[in-house]
């Protein structure tokens, strides 16, 4: 790998604007007494994201790239042959549903192969040194997606896809991947849960989606043991619990992991008003993490971090809490003002709660006991 350059980059396509589900509810498709309603999962949070920008005048600093789609071949490194060979006969039929809560219509494909390709493109420049690190607007996002299926609106597991390309490249051994989607990161798992190179972790809400995973005891196996790390969070757990949690227990296993390079699966659904999820989050928050998340980076692998867009449902709200994030990225002082920021720091339990931290410390605890 060749030492950084300076500047962020901005990765994204029109063509992942253009996945549509169909007229589905929350999870189900409508029958009889479920009304068809547009999918939680809509291109319009993303779009108001990329507006804002625009409009704010931070895009101006970023270096804009649309890179290609990822080819089958990409594809491959981590789904089955079978898999995508199911996706392109529904994309033929022009409707399907790639596993769980998964569905899509005719071009769909299209999206997420090019959804893949933003994160595999971002991964390979800031590796390749042609920047110092970047955000890629990913949709359909992808971090429930498994090798054989998808799940929770995801298609294609565009982390899992990038981070094994760049591998197969001989671009990067060593990864630490921290999702911060509301929602459990089960797909980054299930991909390295066996894996001594590749950390995993995720921050989530206990036991929202996949019910059956992301539990604190599913520490990895095999030569993986202790290189996945699940943060089961309350319900209601807000700004002093993220932060406590980041500095006890998320940033210094990422630091003792010392990675080459360092991947964030950046929902944004853990804010206070996304409709998924019952976490309290404001923009400010999101932009404090990333800055941290930035710090270690600096000191381990020269800067080297990709942000790839998950989940968040807030079509209101996601833009202020990205712009955040890609203001911090680029260290730049152009600020998008968010009205309910202060509101929202201001809310009730806002603060750090004793069982929030008895649960951290006993994590900190057996985390650190042990790997070490």
């Amino acid at each position: 790998m060749s030492k950084p350059a300076s500047g962020t980059g901005f990765f994204w396509h029109e063509r992942c604007f253009w996945h549509d589900q169909g007229a589905i509810g929350v999870f189900s498709e409508p029958g009889w007494f479920m009304q068809p309603q547009p999918a939680s999962e809509s291109p319009e949070s993303k779009r108001r994201l990329k507006n804002l920008l625009e409009i704010s005048g931070l895009i101006d600093e970023l270096e804009v790239r649309k890179p290609a789609p990822a080819s089958r071949e990409e594809l491959l490194t981590f789904h089955t042959p079978e898999y995508m060979d199911r996706l392109e006969a529904g994309d033929q039929l022009g409707r399907g549903n790639a596993g769980e809560a998964a569905p899509f219509t005719r071009g769909s494909l299209a999206a997420a192969q090019q959804s893949a390709g933003l994160a595999v493109a971002a991964v390979e420049a800031v590796l390749r040194g042609e920047l110092r690190n970047a955000y890629a607007l990913c949709r359909p996002p992808g971090h429930h997606a498994e090798a054989d299926r998808g799940r929770g609106f995801c298609l294609l597991g565009n982390i899992p896809i990038a981070v094994n390309r760049a591998r197969q490249l001989g671009l990067l051994e060593r990864v630490a991947i921290l999702d911060w989607d509301v929602h459990h990161g089960n797909g980054q798992q299930d991909a390295f849960y066996t894996d001594p190179q590749v950390l995993t972790i995720s921050i989530h809400q206990a036991a929202n989606y996949p019910l059956e995973s992301g539990g604190f005891e599913e520490l990895g196996d095999g030569a993986g043991l202790e290189c996945n790390l699940n943060l089961p969070m309350p319900p209601g757990s807000g700004i002093g619990a993220y932060d406590y949690a980041m500095e006890k227990l998320i940033l210094p296993a990422i630091e003792a992991f010392a990675p080459e390079l360092i991947v964030v699966a950046c929902g944004y659904d853990a804010c206070a008003k996304d409709p998924l999820g019952k976490m309290m989050l404001n923009s400010e928050a999101f932009g404090r993490m990333t800055r941290q998340v930035q710090a270690v980076a600096d000191r381990c692998c020269q800067g080297r971090l990709v942000m790839t867009h998950e989940g968040g449902y807030s079509e209101g709200y996601v833009p202020f809490c990205g712009h955040a994030v890609i203001a911090a990225l680029a260290d730049s002082d152009i600020q998008a003002t968010d009205p309910q920021n202060e509101e929202i720091a201001a809310w009730g339990y806002q603060s750090l709660q004793p069982h929030q931290q008895a649960l951290i410390d006993g994590w900190v605890e057996a985390f650190f006991k042990q790997r070490y």
